[in-house]
């Protein structure tokens, strides 16, 4: 497997000399970020807003020697989880709600998956490595931080620039990191170099991470068969879960008195990386970035203004070495690798089916902290987003040559929003926060074509993909949304030891552009467009509308005024119209009584409006058990509990993560810092008959894990899944992770992704 050393390498030689002498000579100085001043501006109350909860640098620490996939670091939150998908690009979850319906901001920039798949999700182009900061605000999200979502909001954060202390003149500082883990043979590096005055930063961040298929805690399957000719995977071992990815930054901050702007390029390259729940792999994907970033305190508050622009090009997926893909009815052409007819049986009929994606996406956020008084503050502000997608897959092989098959062409996506959101501090106990925010999306793409081939080598597919194509290319496209959001949130504090927190909300999202126009109901060409990762076949609807939900939530919050303990709990309640779900598809070859009807295959589905309900209770907590001349003890936990039904069919809505529950024994004294936890969630029963979801069985995890922190020195160690146990991913989606994946039937129905087997870790991070 290729691993990229080279720019990491080269930054290693410049950098170490320097953060040594830098490291010798300032030894006891001190890194400040932003004035003072400027913090102290941005909030009346110093907490995060209602349901908000953050992770900083140091809750964030421990997991960068476990995993690679940033979206996996919230999993730590209760409510939140993630979809399973590629080693790198899990799809986050707040409350049963997923993936585009949650805003999910880099560093202030609205990504966008460009991908029918979603691949390359927004979390998936920030390595753990880079995370400063994390904030998750679930159902009811202040106007300021939300808008086209209805789940919530996740806001991700490099570190904030560092500048010398005044009087200091010259810093340099920076850290170097690797780590390893034994399941998969993953390992990586990372490197943050940073150049400094009290005026000028200069940093430069990388990181580079690279893993092998993983292996379940026991058999799974009864056949070692993948794509290529004398290749085969032991029956644990889970196929394609490797992958490979390399990110780099160069960041620039001016600061002067209270002003500071910055200026951060973005370079990601993922050459590799395969989805054990979807037909195809990303074999290649480039994402560029531009962010330009303004922050200023003035007398009467704070301003910030933001202008970036990201470029996904090439976005390249194909099958990767697990699988294959083959038609008998072929005779020849260029899907046979050596020119040999192409047949079930030979060794050269893996030419595969190349589908690519391109994107730009533009966007200026601006928003002001407006201090009415000493007890009401004023926040308003704007966006304009403008997003292009083009995803067409040329020909493979005669039977589909000569046309390229356009899955969507000339996308278009544009978001306008202003918001104005009040926050008032009526006494010591009452804060109250009020806000609306309007949101104009307006949505087209172009004309489509199929592939049609200039012979009938594909029996009916060429006259399936003639009239879908017809259907598509006569009706309006352009679609205009005006959405609008409501807010109003409340937080009583009865004394030092308690909150009450409590709101109501409404949140509208617009459908995304492959749910509004993807348009084929061939079988094959539908596989290709499902970012759920449960096998079956989606095409979209043009006729969708924006899905509204309603949420109502309230928060128990009880401290102990020393912080001995804490004990936090939310119930909610959300009622969905117009929630985007599936039905069996009404037209089209695929669409046969057998489609409508099966429920033990996969299926042709089509996106299509109708109304939900889901609600649940967040629990958390954590106390200090003893504090002995041996360290401290202490326990910490969380449970969540969430039930999702599609109220027009009484079905369940997919992917709801079961009963599930942590709880941890911890063990801290001076730099160490340790903990056993037990990790444990119900069977998954209530499911989506629609899409012939797969049950799974409930189970329980035990993992070690360590750190030892000296002053510029961080070792991280642990085993997760200590005792090998064997469990499905309750939302891991169907194993398509190997053999023939592209025909609907061309896999056993019914084999979830199985979780990791016992991996052991170790991480070390050096500062300087």
């Amino acid at each position: 497997m290729r691993f990229t050393r080279r720019p990491i390498a080269l930054a290693i030689a410049i950098a170490v000399p320097g953060l040594w002498q830098g490291a010798a000579a300032q030894e006891s100085s001190t890194t400040p970020v932003m004035s003072e001043v400027v913090v102290r501006a941005s909030k009346i109350d110093e907490r995060e807003p209602f349901e908000a909860r953050r992770l900083d640098a140091q809750s964030i620490a421990p997991y960068r020697a476990r995993t690679s996939d940033s979206a996996t670091i919230l999993d730590s939150l209760p409510g939140v989880s993630v979809y399973g998908a590629g080693g790198v690009s899990s799809l986050p979850v707040i409350r049963g709600l997923a993936d585009d319906r949650i805003r999910i901001q880099v560093d202030g920039m609205d990504l966008i998956a460009s991908c029918p798949n979603h691949m390359n999700p927004p979390l998936s182009y920030i390595d753990p490595t880079n995370v400063g900061t994390l904030r998750v605000y679930s159902g009811i999200t202040p106007v300021s931080v939300g808008g086209d979502s209805i789940a919530g909001t996740i806001i991700a954060e490099t570190p904030a620039p560092v500048f010398a202390a005044p009087g200091q003149g010259y810093l340099t500082t920076g850290q170097i990191g690797g780590f390893y883990r034994s399941n998969g043979n993953a390992w990586g590096a990372n490197i943050a170099a940073t150049a400094a005055t009290e005026n000028i930063s200069l940093t430069y961040t990388g990181s580079s991470a690279q893993a092998d298929n993983y292996s379940a805690g026991g058999n799974f399957k009864t056949t070692t068969a993948t794509g290529r000719a004398g290749h085969t995977l032991p029956l644990d071992e889970v196929g394609s879960t490797a992958y490979e990815s390399l990110n780099q930054m160069l960041s620039v901050a001016l600061k002067g008195g209270d002003h500071l702007v910055e200026a951060k390029f973005g370079f990601q390259h993922i050459p590799e990386q395969l989805y054990p729940n979807q037909r195809m792999d990303m074999l290649d994907n480039e994402q560029k970035t531009i962010n330009l970033r303004y922050l200023g305190q003035y007398d009467w508050g704070m301003l910030e203004a933001r202008a970036y622009y990201e470029r996904v090009d090439p976005h390249y997926m194909d099958f990767g070495p697990d699988k294959r893909f083959w038609y008998g009815i072929q005779s020849g052409g260029p899907m046979a690798g050596n020119g040999a007819p192409c047949s079930p049986i030979s060794a050269n009929c893996a030419a595969g089916m190349p589908m690519y994606t391109k994107s730009s996406n533009t966007g200026v956020n601006v928003k002001a902290d407006v201090n009415l008084d000493a007890q009401n503050l004023l926040r308003v502000g704007g966006l304009y987003q403008h997003y292009t997608l083009d995803d067409w897959w040329p020909p493979s092989g005669a039977a589909m040559w000569p046309g390229t098959f356009e899955n969507i062409n000339d996308g278009t996506r544009d978001r306008l929003g202003l918001f104005g959101e009040w926050e008032s501090r009526l006494n010591t106990q009452w804060l109250t926060l009020l806000g609306a925010r309007y949101e104009r999306v307006k949505t087209d793409a172009g004309n489509v074509r199929g592939y049609d081939p200039n012979t009938n080598g594909m029996g009916m597919m060429v006259n399936d993909q003639k009239r879908d194509a017809a259907a598509f290319n006569v009706q309006d496209r352009e679609r205009t949304d005006n959405n609008w959001d409501l807010t109003a949130l409340a937080r009583y504090t009865p004394d030092a030891n308690s909150d009450i927190e409590f709101g109501v909300a409404r949140k509208v999202r617009s459908p995304n552009l492959y749910e509004r126009y993807t348009w084929s109901t061939w079988s094959m060409a539908a596989v290709m467009n499902n970012f759920v990762g449960d096998g079956n076949g989606y095409f979209g609807n043009i006729n969708l509308k924006p899905e509204q939900a309603h949420t109502v939530s309230a928060t128990l919050h009880l401290h102990a005024t020393d912080q001995r303990w804490e004990f936090r709990a939310t119930p909610y309640y959300t009622r969905v119209t117009d929630y985007i779900d599936a039905i069996r598809c009404p037209l089209g070859a695929s669409c046969t009584p057998a489609n409508r009807t099966t429920t033990n295959q996969f299926v042709v589905l089509q996106y299509a409006n109708q109304s939900a309900q889901l609600y649940g209770l967040d629990v958390s907590g954590r106390m200090l058990l003893a504090s002995t001349g041996v360290g401290d003890f202490g326990l910490t936990g969380s449970l969540a509990y969430t039930r999702g039904t599609n109220l027009d069919t009484n079905d369940g809505l997919y992917n709801i993560l079961p009963l599930n529950g942590k709880l941890a024994l911890t063990h801290t004294l001076g730099g160490w810092s340790g903990a056993v936890e037990v990790v444990a969630a119900a069977a998954k029963d209530d499911v989506s008959d629609v899409r012939n979801e797969i049950k799974t069985a409930g189970y329980g995890l035990t993992n070690l894990r360590g750190s030892y922190t000296w002053k510029q020195v961080r070792i991280d160690l642990g085993v997760e899944n200590l005792f090998d146990k064997f469990y499905s991913l309750p939302l891991g989606g169907a194993y398509t992770g190997q053999g023939s994946t592209m025909m609907l039937n061309g896999i056993p129905w019914g084999i979830a992704v199985p979780g990791m087997g016992r991996s052991l870790y170790a991480g070390l991070n050096l500062r300087f």
